[in-house]
């Protein structure tokens, strides 16, 4: 049989061509050949993460449209925080390889992924991990996370201010960026606020507290969660997504079971309850005239479009990130229905559109009003002898990787300045050729070279005319933030230090199609100016218990 299916704790008698390891798997020196271990499986995975990305969106309209699906990540399609998309195409690599001459050994210690892949296959080769242990853990540690984040919740809804709400005033509703400031700079739709003091600035729920009371300096600020009730709060502890496919049999029946037993081990669910709560008494108490926000068609945000428009409320969804090629969660078919897709979409650049559309989102709805977040890059000063810009994700265990990398005694003669997510601090090695970058891409003068991974710095880098590396992880596959049609040079940790010394000038890209000029008119259009003197709402210093989500 060409593929065989083991644990990392029973090496196969039999003779065998090469060997992987699935994720989570830590595979003991000594038990496998490393010389046989398959050195291409992250460009398979991120090639059959590609072509799962229809069938993910399809499972994920079904579970989305689902009793409590509506507080599930796995349903949104989005790879950042969901991996059912990896366990669909290693299920796509284990058909494949299944039809393949060369005998192929799948070492998987996750105990749903082993019993999926072992009704697919023709022989495993051991029993089974332990699958109680694992759900009986995550059993017991969701309750307890969802009763912390619960107490958070209420306590912010006791105890933060609103602020100064003016009813039927435009608003924007974003995440607690490090960049924005009180003085209306906003990480996401840049000095829009600034121009426009009409426009309120509403904080997600995740907001750190610190972040909020320093941006409530401006008045226009309000954080959602003192709008929340606090039994509704307190009822978060409830708050879980149960599909019922993880419990009756069917070909994904694993798969969805360990998803639902992930995402219940955590607050996952808890959280995007609370925001969906919040953000819909928010709506009911001051009635903006149109809301927008950065837009990536989460759970929360098909809820806040529900919510709005059936106040009659208009949506706009900002597109501010990249749309490449992996992130499936921009499809409008992983959507329960059209009802939770904004009113209007407004892109960033025409190749976002031009990806949207291609992704099947109709024409009337999507707009190229420019980007407000990125900037158009300056074209860097290169310099041969100069340091190598790092670039690091959100995703701390991709960032642990990259940073790992570089410490290849090979790259002991070249040095990196490392640039963390504002959002995601990862702690440097002590090492004389690795340091803090001082500030962002666009601060640096005279790199030698980019090396990225799942960051649009990536594309600033290209735009910048800097030699740019995309760094490929082993322990997962990273969002491929590149858009169709633009391909860069690619890196895993084995061969970086010899891909760097290849590295050449980037393709040419026109930096207006990525990042299109900010269209000031289309942005008003947009963000009309809202009714004044409208009564004040009866509810905003309501501190209740109803509403519970």
């Amino acid at each position: 049989m060409p593929v065989l299916l083991t644990t990392s704790k029973v090496a196969p008698r039999g003779p065998y061509d090469a060997w992987c390891a699935a994720p989570g798997t830590r595979v003991k020196a000594g038990v496998f050949d490393p010389a046989r271990r398959w050195v291409d499986l992250p460009a398979v995975l991120e090639r059959a993460l590609e072509d799962v990305g229809p069938a993910w969106r399809t499972l994920g309209r079904r579970l989305g449209a689902a009793p409590t699906g509506h507080l599930a990540h796995a349903a949104v399609c989005a790879g950042t925080v969901s991996d059912l998309g990896l366990m669909l195409a290693w299920t796509r690599i284990a058909q494949d390889m299944a039809r393949d001459p060369l005998t192929l050994v799948i070492v998987c210690d996750d105990p749903w992924l082993f019993r999926h892949l072992a009704r697919l296959l023709p022989v495993a080769v051991s029993k089974p991990p332990r699958l109680w242990g694992a759900e009986t853990r995550l059993a017991l540690r969701g309750p307890l996370s969802r009763a912390l984040y619960a107490l958070g919740a209420a306590w912010g809804a006791l105890t933060l201010g609103r602020g100064r709400v003016e009813p039927g005033a435009p608003a924007l509703l974003v995440y607690g960026h490090p960049a924005a400031g009180p003085d209306g700079t906003d990480g996401y739709f840049g000095d829009l606020p600034k121009r426009r003091r009409d426009l309120a600035r509403a904080l997600h729920v995740d907001t750190p507290l610190g972040t909020v009371r320093r941006l409530m300096a401006d008045p226009r600020v309000t954080p959602l969660r003192a709008w929340g009730g606090v039994g509704a709060a307190l009822g978060l502890v409830k708050a879980r997504w149960r599909p019922e496919e993880a419990r009756k049999p069917n070909p994904l029946h694993w798969l969805i079971r360990r998803a639902a037993a992930l995402e219940g081990g955590g607050g996952t669910a808890a959280a995007i309850a609370w925001q969906a709560h919040c953000q819909e008494r928010w709506l009911e108490a001051t009635r903006p005239s149109v809301i927008a926000w950065p837009w990536e068609n989460h759970a929360w945000e098909r809820a806040l479009v529900k919510a709005a428009r059936a106040r009659g409320i208009a949506t706009v969804g900002y597109q501010h990130a990249t749309v490449g090629r992996t992130e499936t969660n921009y499809a409008p078919d992983s959507n329960p229905g059209p009802d939770s897709l904004p009113d209007r979409i407004a892109c960033s650049g025409t190749l976002w559109r031009d990806a949207l559309l291609a992704l099947g989102h109709d024409e009337s709805r999507l707009s190229v009003a420019g980007a407000l977040r990125y900037p158009v890059p300056p074209r860097g000063s290169h310099d041969h002898a100069g340091p190598v810009f790092v670039a690091l994700p959100f995703q701390r265990h991709l960032a642990a990787e990259l940073v790992a990398a570089l410490t290849h005694p090979a790259l002991a003669g070249r040095l990196f300045v490392v640039r963390a997510h504002p959002m995601a601090p990862v702690a440097l090695p002590a090492r004389d050729n690795i340091a803090e970058a001082d500030g962002p891409l666009g601060a640096q003068d005279g790199l030698s070279a980019v090396v990225y991974v799942a960051t649009t710095v990536g594309l600033e880098a290209v735009l910048a005319g800097l030699p740019t590396l995309r760094f490929r992880p082993a322990a997962g596959v990273a969002n491929d933030i590149l858009p169709p049609g633009l391909d860069l040079p690619v890196a895993g940790a084995a061969d970086l230090p010899g891909a760097l010394a290849a590295l050449g000038p980037p393709p040419s890209v026109r930096a207006s199609d990525v990042f299109g000029p900010v269209d000031p008119a289309l942005w008003d259009d947009l963000l009309p100016p809202g009714l004044t003197g409208a009564p004040k709402p009866t509810t905003t210093q309501d501190r209740g218990n109803e509403g519970a989500p």
